[in-house]
């Protein structure tokens, strides 16, 4: 696709904005904490704790300084292995688990449906089993939560969530990591989502109010997300004392938001909707105009891959986008997981501030 001047401008714009914003932290000694998660299996954030998921965003920093910014090299999982099972297909997950898990000193083993017999000449209990005795950790992109649960049950080793129909728990750190360096903070933002009521946004419902964080939703009428998840997000709303607003109005739900984030209107499995998907979210996509009923220093966010009706140009490659940054933080943040329930390590990056 050939892209005008001006979104080429717009994008070098963005890589240069994208250097200036990421902030450095102070490093030092290893620090004191009493969050302990090796061993520990991550389906959903719903299971972390607000200090817990303040750990991963925290060591994720820590990783960053010392290997890219520092050059250092720090092979924290050299001798262990993982296991990637993979039932559907992946850019920013399968590259930046594989890169890092290396890049830390380990060994990644990529496995597609093809490659072994999971849950078809082969149960996932004994698969989970098999695993368990050749590996060090598991992490599975799957269509089913419930498959995830079964192997995390079955399993003796952590079991991570690549990605399910219901949670998506590693993109979601990646996120928060990408507004931490961007804003300095993570209390008191607002976000707004503005699209499907899909995995995304079941794990920032599980997570955001942890961090005090608002949230303002818009989904189309029949697209909302699982009521049983939306109870847990208000009980969390009123433990952090945050805000939680649903609508169908984009507009209303981007009213004073600092983050405008969407993603795919149709997801893998999903295609047969296709049809049915675009008429329904018809007034969705986001543009400048969505951007002026934000807060004046709003920024925009969405995992990718990205398909221009779900935002235009002139926001996507705009210098408020951050999705470039956001899916390179896939790979610091899956670095930090791996690394605290693998290892002991601690973080000599001083804490940043949440």
């Amino acid at each position: 696709m050939l892209f005008s001047l001006r979104n080429l401008l717009n994008a070098a714009t963005l890589r240069k904005s994208s250097k200036q914003l990421v902030r450095h932290f102070r490093s030092g000694q290893p620090m004191q904490t009493n969050v302990n998660l090796k061993g520990r299996d991550l389906l959903t954030l719903q299971n972390y704790t607000a200090e817990e998921i303040k750990y991963l965003l925290w060591t994720a920093s820590d990783l960053k300084q010392r290997i890219k910014d520092k050059g250092e090299y720090l092979p924290l999982l050299q001798g262990k292995s993982l296991a990637m099972i993979f039932e559907k297909r992946s850019t920013r997950t399968r590259l930046s688990t594989e890169t890092g898990f290396a890049l830390l000193g380990g060994h990644p083993c990529f496995l597609t449906t093809q490659d072994i017999h999971l849950g078809i000449n082969e149960s996932l209990t004994d698969t989970a089993r098999v695993l368990s005795s050749l590996t060090n950790a598991v992490l599975a992109r799957v269509y089913k939560q419930s498959d995830l649960d079964l192997l995390a049950k079955e399993a003796s080793i952590p079991i991570v969530n690549g990605l399910s129909d219901s949670y998506h728990p590693i993109q979601i750190l990646a996120d928060y990591l990408t507004l931490q360096e961007h804003y300095g903070y993570l209390k008191g933002l607002t976000i707004n989502w503005i699209g499907d009521g899909n995995n995304v946004l079941n794990s920032i419902l599980m997570s955001a109010a942890k961090f005090g964080m608002h949230l303002r939703v818009a989904t189309p009428k029949g697209f909302e997300p699982d009521p049983n998840i939306v109870k847990v997000a208000e009980e969390y709303s009123k433990e952090y004392s945050t805000k939680l607003f649903f609508t169908t109005d984009p507009l209303e739900a981007a009213s004073g938001a600092n983050v405008l984030v969407t993603d795919t209107w149709i997801s893998m499995g999903q295609e047969e909707e296709k049809a049915k998907r675009m008429k329904a979210f018809q007034g969705y996509q986001i543009t400048t105009q969505t951007g002026k009923q934000a807060a004046s220093d709003w920024t925009f966010l969405h995992c990718l891959p990205r398909k221009p009706e779900e935002v235009d140009d002139e926001v996507f490659y705009s210098p408020r986008s951050l999705v470039f940054q956001e899916a390179e933080n896939r790979k610091w943040t899956i670095m930090a997981v791996m690394v605290s329930l693998l290892t002991d390590y601690s973080p000599q990056l001083q804490k940043p501030t949440f």
